[in-house]
């Protein structure tokens, strides 16, 4: 059986037709691709913001060989922040460091300088634990029921209630939040804001 044969003219308009046909679907294939594109670079912000939010900005200042701002990641420890600050120097007390604490952003992990015997003896009786205090400030995030009742005018119970509070809200952020704290007034608050660190 013998096909029918088509015309020059009717071969060219199948062809004109093929031909836009080719074209118009470029151009939907072309119009689509910055649309995926941008999908793609959103993907990429949303990877980087995550990324951000898992690093921590940490201040490591007193007795260590570079004080600064460093970039942790999440999770990291105050020793982590110690190593990045290049360590501390031989004068640091690191017996008031808890090295294994966890790390928040926006902390400053502060490093005390040891207190000499000598400028203990020196100063007015009474006043040694002061000065201890002083050099040394306690640091509300990592200490003990021990240390905080040393402190003047926290006595054992005060000192279980700012654990409580810490466990229950977080680490402080401020020595402000003291003043949330049952049994810690503003006249107390006043008293300990230069003996204690977040």
């Amino acid at each position: 059986m013998k096909l029918p044969e088509i015309s020059r003219r009717q071969a060219i308009v199948v062809c004109v037709l093929a031909l836009v046909v080719l074209v118009a679907a470029g151009k939907l294939l072309g119009a689509r691709q910055p649309a995926v594109q941008t999908r793609a670079a959103r993907v990429k912000l949303v990877a980087a913001a995550g990324s951000s939010s898992s690093r921590l900005l940490v201040d490591v200042s007193g007795a260590v060989h570079r004080p600064g701002v460093y970039k942790l990641p999440a999770g990291s420890r105050v020793n982590d922040a110690l190593i990045e600050a290049g360590g501390a120097t031989g004068k640091a007390d690191l017996t008031l460091v808890n090295r294994a604490a966890t790390l928040t952003d926006g902390q400053q992990v502060l490093v005390p300088e040891k207190v000499s015997a000598a400028s203990a003896a020196a100063a007015p009786s009474g006043s040694a634990a002061t000065l201890a205090a002083k050099a040394a400030p306690i640091h509300l995030n990592s200490a003990t029921a021990e240390q905080l009742d040393e402190l003047p005018g926290v006595g054992p119970a005060t000192a279980a209630r700012i654990i409580d509070y810490r466990t229950a809200n977080g680490p402080f952020k401020t020595v402000d939040e003291l003043d949330s704290v049952s049994g810690i007034g503003p006249a107390k608050l006043a008293e300990l804001r230069d003996l204690v660190v977040p």
